[in-house]
């Protein structure tokens, strides 16, 4: 039996889903192969020896072909990365036997299965999301050092900023996990292990814990200034269930339904499915909610300014003002993957190629764009630094009056 070590490795591990589909396909190659034999003529087959024979390679099934032809065949769509709508083939030598290289194994063209420019361009917008992750990562860290090492921002409002930034960076940091080691990686995605599909849920899970957080974030602020009167603590238990625990509840749905069809559950995971829905209708039901919360404020803020126009200032504090302008340009931001995700290009189209750049960027960069609005550009954060310089200055200031103070020379009758 020509190939013996593909065939041999297919027995040994034939349980696993992906090697059993293989298995399958050896099985009924071999099957057609008798059915053939039991079909020829006895003419036909004392000619057939000096065919090339059929031959399971571990990926096709090759025909029987004559001595000198070169077989053609589809590539395999089931192979990560090939191109099924190219063709691979193999040459049959002129004494009835398969070409071999130069180790002596059987040998096929598989090369043109792959579209290298596709390639090259897929591995560049990979590239741009882990460019962009590792921005939104470290922009993040720097947020939440700038959150936890100032007491003046502790309150209800930044208390939410900080599940915010915390679900993102956990998110940025698991995408980062998944595109180094996982899309990186072809046998991970073949072999379609336990750890693989976990990383691929728990992704699932941050992602939606992000918008969770956002919703938390108008809602805060629609409460702030319609309701005014609300408990923090009592406020801050329904924020940790919409934030963290909701998320929760959508995502094991979501595991659940995968796991449920086998075609869902090849590569990691890594191919689209429609239970993506059962992700997406929530997080865009969330998105919309928001919008309308922070529209009413927006309302709100308007109506008592021109009340007060005089003070509008003392009303609604600037800091609330601009956390509001800044949640206003998050959320349809946040959004517009999702809104366009039903408008996706055909396949290697121009418009597939802009559009994909276009994702990357807005996608991977989030987290920076939540540290620049809720942090980097935050009056409350400008205060608390410019107190704290302040502090420093008055410090070492009167470090250097108590220095001076003390080492006085004296100049007493001795030192005449």
């Amino acid at each position: 039996m020509e190939d013996s070590n593909n065939m041999q490795n297919l027995t040994e591990d034939k349980l696993n889903t992906n090697v059993k589909f293989l298995w399958d396909l050896y099985v009924k190659c071999n099957a057609t192969k008798h059915e053939i034999f039991e079909n020829l003529s006895y003419e036909e087959m004392k000619n057939l020896p000096t065919y090339c024979p059929m031959v399971f390679d571990g990926w096709l099934c090759w025909n029987f072909t004559r001595p000198g032809e070169r077989a053609m065949m589809s590539c395999p769509p089931y192979v990560i990365g090939f191109d099924s709508k190219r063709y691979t083939y193999r040459d049959c030598l002129q004494n009835g036997s398969w070409f071999r290289d130069n180790t002596g194994q059987l040998w096929a063209n598989y090369t043109d299965c792959v579209d290298r420019e596709d390639l090259k361009f897929r591995t560049f917008v990979n590239n741009l999301y882990v460019c962009g992750y590792t921005v939104s990562f470290l922009a993040l860290m720097i947020s939440l050092a700038i959150f936890f090492g100032f007491r003046s921002l502790r309150c209800t409002r930044i208390a939410i900023h900080i599940h915010l930034f915390t679900s993102l960076l956990l998110n940025n940091f698991w995408w980062l996990v998944w595109y180094l080691f996982i899309i990186g990686d072809s046998s991970v995605l073949i072999k379609n292990g336990f750890f693989c599909q976990a990383v691929h849920v728990i992704i699932q899970y941050l992602m939606v814990t992000n918008y969770m957080w956002m919703f938390c974030e108008a809602l805060h602020l629609h409460l702030l200034l319609e309701v005014v009167f609300v408990r923090d603590d009592y406020a801050m238990k329904w924020f940790y269930f919409i934030g963290w625990i909701l998320p929760s509840i959508i995502t094991a749905i979501y595991a659940l339904t995968r796991l449920s069809n086998e075609n869902d559950s090849d590569h990691c995971w890594v191919d689209s499915s429609n239970a993506r829905w059962l992700l997406v209708i929530p997080v865009m039901i969330s998105m919309l909610i928001s919008l309308l919360f922070l529209i009413n404020v927006m309302r709100i803020m308007l109506t008592k300014s021109h009340s007060n126009a005089s003070n509008s200032s003392s009303t609604i504090p600037v800091s609330i003002r601009r956390a509001v302008r800044a949640a206003l340009i998050l959320t349809p931001l946040f959004g517009l993957h999702h809104i366009l995700l039903p408008f996706r290009p055909t396949d290697k189209s121009a418009a597939e190629a802009v559009y994909d750049v276009f994702s990357a960027l807005l996608i991977s960069l989030q987290g920076l764009w939540v540290s620049i609005l809720f942090c980097f550009a935050s009056v409350d954060v400008h205060m608390a630094l410019k107190l704290s310089y302040k502090k420093l200055q008055r410090t070492g200031t009167h470090v250097t009056h108590v220095t001076a103070t003390t080492h006085q020379p004296s100049f007493g009758r001795d030192a005449v």
